[in-house]
């Protein structure tokens, strides 16, 4: 069976994280079925304040969406990012201009080039983690 690698974050690290509560969601989706859309929805309903970033929608759950992380008015702690591994670069590249302190790759995500770039930017990264059940298992 393929695994993609795992950032070497201790849960006591991923706790410190999820403890940070302004979230920007790059690829959020209008879609229930989809983890881009029910993963931000349980964010929301637990107290964290979830930005979307998609440029195809106005308001997902309520929520206005932006064009880009760097379009964000207000401080983003973490870039929670649903992009394919091959998409996530110019997601980095973007989202650095915020100085956000975590980019999120979720579950199956992994991009090294990326991921070293926002390092170099003192932003912290965790890869190939699904922040709800990093949440359900850390904080429940």
């Amino acid at each position: 069976m393929f695994t993609v690698e795992q950032d070497s974050h201790t849960d006591e690290e991923i706790r410190r994280i999820l403890s940070m509560t302004n979230v920007a969601v790059v690829g959020m989706s209008k879609n229930f079925t989809k983890a881009a859309h029910y993963v931000p929805k349980y964010l929301l309903e637990h107290d964290y304040n979830v930005i979307p970033v998609n440029p195809t929608s106005d308001k997902i759950l309520g929520q206005k969406c932006y064009n880009s992380v760097s379009e964000i008015s207000e401080d983003v702690e973490i870039v929670n990012v649903f992009r394919p591994s091959e998409h996530v670069l110019p997601v980095v590249l973007d989202a650095i201009q915020k100085k956000p302190k975590v980019i999120w790759l979720q579950e199956g995500i992994h991009n090294p080039e990326a991921e070293d770039l926002a390092r170099k930017e003192g932003i912290e990264i965790v890869f190939n983690r699904c922040m709800f059940a990093e949440h359900q298992r850390l904080l429940k």
